[in-house]
């Protein structure tokens, strides 16, 4: 891996495809380099673990519920939360290019999901995806919807 990363290929690559798969190392920090990059060139990006999202079009665009633990005599409550991708669309700064929702461990997600998060750039153009969804020995990626498997027809 080079010392100097320009990251231009990979933001001309993110806004052509509004989504990235990317395989990273598996001992971690190189894709802090790209996240400066993505951040420099005008982005704001929302770092969030894919594991135990639970719905992402809920999660991400629409006010949902949350229960908190329930930790002995309390009483069972839910807590409403707004959505993450439009509270953040919201408050980016004027000069901003747009939003990049960045997700960790990738690999947890189905199809379905997968198949949203490439949609939900299409759906607002101010936002994009970069998912990580497995280790390689260089920083790599392809276009989100490549991941996708086609479903067999039986």
């Amino acid at each position: 891996m080079a010392l100097i990363i320009t990251g231009k290929k990979f933001i001309r690559d993110l806004e052509q495809n509004g989504s990235l798969a990317l395989y990273v190392p598996l001992e971690g920090g190189f894709e802090g380099r790209y996240q400066r990059r993505v951040r420099a060139a005008g982005y704001v990006t929302v770092n969030l673990s894919a594991r135990g999202l639970g719905d992402l079009a809920a999660y991400l665009t629409g006010v949902h519920g949350v229960r908190p633990p329930h930790l002995g005599k309390k009483d069972i409550r839910t807590y409403f939360i707004p959505p993450i991708v439009s509270s953040q669309l919201e408050q980016l700064p004027p000069k901003a290019k747009g939003l990049v929702v960045w997700l960790i461990d990738g690999i947890v997600l189905s199809n379905q999901e997968l198949s949203y998060l490439t949609e939900l750039s299409k759906i607002e153009p101010r936002v994009k995806v970069v998912v990580e969804v497995g280790g390689d020995r260089t920083v790599t990626w392809n276009p989100l919807k490549d991941l996708l498997v086609p479903a067999r027809a039986s």
